[in-house]
């Protein structure tokens, strides 16, 4: 799972889970849990994806899996569980199926229910949601992404990283009615800390790609004054800068890049 954890960082469902469960005693984090496997069995499930994955798969690799799968059955305690599950996700992500290494990943944050654990499930299938060609591994992928943001949310709402992770959610999957709601969250939290790297650099990045260079520059220094050995931030400025034709500052912040 360590290479998950490198993988680029990326009506509301808890309202959906508020109002389902309605009055109830649960604490917060079962139902998160009890949400994500609920919303699991929707669309398309891990059980019409896992047959045609397997297949796919090589001999050695199958053999792998199958006997991973064996133990994960036999498995008593959940630190048996949570190892296998493991491996299994390692495996499926080193095979180009991030979508399947996601289930597993989101089978770990079940069990351990922790914010990094539903960190990494939901950058995963973010991963696979962004390479599916098929509509319905894409929709799989990116249902259960919000899911489990949502889910490392509920267990620390003051960790931006989970709250820009929802945001970058939304700019690639707008609702029709709000289409500018990943870019509006992301200004909120820039309003809320204004000396988040995180969410300026994020916002940097996002002005880039939209054409607004110098709305670029103007957060991506801000985010060099506040952490100048920030290779993100001093990359992008690169792109900045040559897309205002600025080839001194360009150069500047390339040095930067590099040595950073």
């Amino acid at each position: 799972m360590s290479r998950l954890q490198l993988a680029v960082i990326l009506g509301s469902c808890l309202l959906f889970a508020g109002l389902y469960f309605g009055g109830d005693t649960k604490p917060e984090a079962q139902k998160a849990v009890e949400q994500t496997r609920a919303l699991s069995a929707t669309s398309t499930s891990i059980e019409s994806l896992l047959p045609a994955a397997r297949q796919q798969l090589s001999v050695d690799t199958s053999t792998m899996v199958m006997g991973l799968e064996k133990k994960l059955r036999s498995a008593v305690t959940d630190t048996t569980k949570v190892e296998s599950l493991k491996k299994l996700a390692g495996i499926w992500y080193d095979a180009g199926r991030a979508d399947i290494s996601g289930y597993y990943a989101q089978e770990i944050a079940n069990i351990l229910n922790t914010e990094d654990a539903w960190a990494i499930t939901g950058t995963t299938f973010m991963i696979g949601g962004r390479k599916a060609s098929e509509k319905k591994i894409k929709d799989f992928c990116f249902e259960n992404a919000k899911t489990a943001f949502e889910n490392a949310i509920s267990l620390n709402p003051a960790n931006y990283t989970h709250k820009v992770n929802l945001a970058l959610w939304f700019t690639e999957n707008p609702p029709q009615a709000n289409p500018m709601k990943g870019i509006l969250m992301l200004r909120d939290l820039n309003q809320q800390a204004p000396e988040n790297v995180l969410v300026l650099t994020t916002l940097g990045r996002l002005s880039i790609r939209t054409g607004q260079f110098a709305k670029a520059v103007e957060r991506l220094e801000n985010a060099v004054q506040l952490e100048p050995d920030n290779k993100k931030a001093n990359c992008l400025l690169v792109e900045a800068y040559d897309g205002l034709n600025n080839k001194e500052k360009a150069a500047e912040y390339a040095a930067k890049c590099i040595d950073g």
